[in-house]
């Protein structure tokens, strides 16, 4: 990899870490907050409802009893909820509850808020979706072909 190249790739990650510092900062006075790793578990449920605990470790890069663990919290805490698999009695599939589609919304506000002004052009958001999109499905791809390999 050639200096510049690098040199960019870690002022982009450095960016996107300071902006989701600031990002994380503002959900702790609107949305109910746990540790990070609950809400690592909490996105993907979110994203992926009737999910299971492996898929969910697998794509937040966990290993599956601290996935386990915070689903336990996440539970405590009425955000989600384990019920049977249909087809397969001994599986659980994990399902955010009323209370956590709530917080979701009370999160989406205040992100909403936190970032109005920021980006003003819409296409502009659309971009940077994409983008951020697309790093993140390469990275999980690229985390996925590592743990395969020897």
């Amino acid at each position: 990899m050639e200096e510049k190249q690098s040199a960019q790739l870690f002022e982009l990650a450095d960016l996107i870490l300071a902006v989701g510092r600031h990002i994380n900062a503002a959900k702790e006075a609107d949305a109910e907050s746990g540790t990070p790793m609950e809400g690592a578990v909490m996105r993907y449920v979110d994203r992926h409802p009737g999910t299971t605990v492996g898929a969910a470790a697998e794509a937040t890069q966990m290993i599956s009893s601290n996935v386990s663990r915070a689903v336990r919290g996440l539970e405590r805490k009425g955000l989600l909820r384990r019920d049977a698999d249909q087809h397969d009695a001994r599986r659980t599939r994990l399902y955010p509850t009323p209370k956590a589609s709530e917080n979701l919304q009370r999160l989406r506000d205040t992100w909403s808020r936190l970032l109005d002004g920021t980006v003003t052009d819409t296409e502009e958001a659309d971009t940077l979706i994409a983008a951020l999109r697309n790093i993140e499905t390469r990275l999980v791809a690229q985390s996925r072909s590592a743990t395969r390999q020897p």
